[in-house]
């Protein structure tokens, strides 16, 4: 191994163990699991070491003439990748194809979402063995739609294309779209319940716990914290029963969720009908990898938990966004509380392989990641930011748009092969037993 190789590897492990050490030491078998699932492949290191990017920010690829006072303190999605994209049923009852997963959200700069989606797509393009003129084609052309909606909607957006729907997608989002019009709240409750004695309950096995009776009761407590949290739209638009019928404990294995504690509630639903019953979780949210990266206190000492902030950030990113988002606090650490929908649908990228259907899909995200940074509706945190997010930012990308896209693109190719370089130094040193307490 070279001297370059060595010191990279030291800074990997550096980041890794400041972003994970206190988790690995609670729960090292979890994260075995999790880092084992990141060596299957650079893009599965790239998803779960989000840390590792944001270090990189700030060091050899920090160099960023878009950024100013307020287009570096923008609502971001904080792990815009290509796989955080998906179905959700909003508070209208509209069924959206858009960004999802936002417990990584958080202020900041809003270049470091779209950097690190192009990075993804450089991956994702190397994996389907396509040219570098290719995926930089691809990638440049998810930013100029980019640039295009967000120029629309700081317009006044009657030239903006808006949410992506059945009514208006079409290819491959529309078929995601249509997969998930298909499922079911039935199909849901089957998959995680059982009839027992006429009433529904959690069926258990596969990371699925009962919990003792102490446990239930701090979870009811939390959840009726939770109830005074959800926006008053959303209370008039989706009424609640406070009836929880059961409570499990789900141990996450996933490699963003590693060793995270989450708790499942079977709520009865608007009618005794056993279909209405309605599945929400309530999870510990997590200090968001770019947070480390980021110095000001005016955001930082904005949330009262890590909870509270999971919750504020999905409703300033995600329009009319679910209606079952909120947060509440368990044991003194900070919950997110939402539903487990049961129209969740993401995309299938093995699906998508050919340039020129890549190439739309692309463009739609980028017309999604536009809505994204404009959003901040009605009931998010004007105060924190306080400014047309969408003015700031054409403003900062007009002077060269041409440029801002050639910056896409480069970094696209510069990160896609750093990340496959540290996913083989990854590989090494895990196998090698060089991550502490793993």
């Amino acid at each position: 191994m070279t001297q370059s190789a060595e010191k990279r590897s030291a800074f990997i492990v550096d980041v890794l163990t400041e972003e994970f050490g206190a988790s690995m030491a609670l729960d090292p078998a979890a994260f075995r699991r999790k880092f084992r699932k990141m060596a299957a492949s650079p893009f599965a290191f790239y998803r779960g070491s989000a840390s590792l990017f944001y270090a990189d920010q700030r060091g050899d690829f920090a160099d960023d003439r878009f950024l100013d006072e307020r287009t570096s303190r923008v609502w971001i999605h904080g792990d815009l990748h290509a796989e955080n994209f998906g179905t959700y049923m909003n508070a209208s009852g509209q069924l959206v194809f858009n960004v999802n997963d936002f417990d990584e959200a958080y202020v900041g700069p809003f270049t470091w979402d779209l950097r690190r989606f192009a990075a993804s797509v450089a991956l994702l393009g190397y994996a389907k063995a396509l040219s570098d003129r290719v995926i930089g084609e691809l990638v440049g052309g998810f930013a100029r739609s980019y640039l295009t909606e967000l120029r629309a909607i700081a317009a006044g957006g009657d030239d903006a294309i808006g949410s992506i729907t059945l009514d208006n997608a079409d290819g491959v989002l529309r078929r995601v779209l249509q997969q998930a019009r298909l499922n079911t709240r039935v199909e849901l409750l089957a998959t995680q319940t059982t009839i027992d004695n006429y009433d529904r309950r959690f069926s258990l096995g596969d990371g699925v716990f009962e919990v003792d009776g102490e446990t239930r009761e701090k979870v009811r407590a939390a959840f009726h914290d939770y109830l005074g949290t959800r926006p008053e739209s959303a209370i008039r638009l989706r009424p609640v029963a406070a009836n929880i019928k059961d409570v499990v404990l789900r141990k996450g294995v996933g490699i963003g969720s590693a060793g995270l504690p989450s708790y499942n509630l079977l709520l009865e639903g608007h009618t005794q009908a056993l279909e209405n019953d309605v599945v929400i979780y309530m999870k510990r949210a997590q200090v968001p990898a770019v947070a480390r990266y980021i110095d000001d206190e005016r955001v930082r000492g904005y949330f009262t938990h890590q909870g509270h902030r999971t919750a504020e950030s999905q409703r300033a990113l995600q329009a009319y966004a679910d209606p079952w988002v909120g947060f509440t606090e368990l044991d003194g650490a900070g919950q997110l509380v939402a539903e487990v929908s049961p129209y969740a649908a993401d995309l299938d990228w093995a699906d998508v392989n050919e340039p020129e259907e890549l190439a739309g899909v692309l463009t739609d995200l980028g017309r999604a990641v536009a809505r994204m940074h404009s959003v901040a509706d009605d009931e998010s945190s004007h105060d924190l930011v306080d400014y047309s997010t969408e003015e700031a930012i054409v403003a900062a990308v007009d002077a060269d748009p041409e440029g801002f896209v050639r910056h896409l693109v480069d970094f696209a190719h510069a990160y896609g092969v750093e990340a496959r370089h540290d996913h083989q130094l990854f590989v090494d040193l895990f196998r090698n037993g060089r991550l502490p307490g793993i």
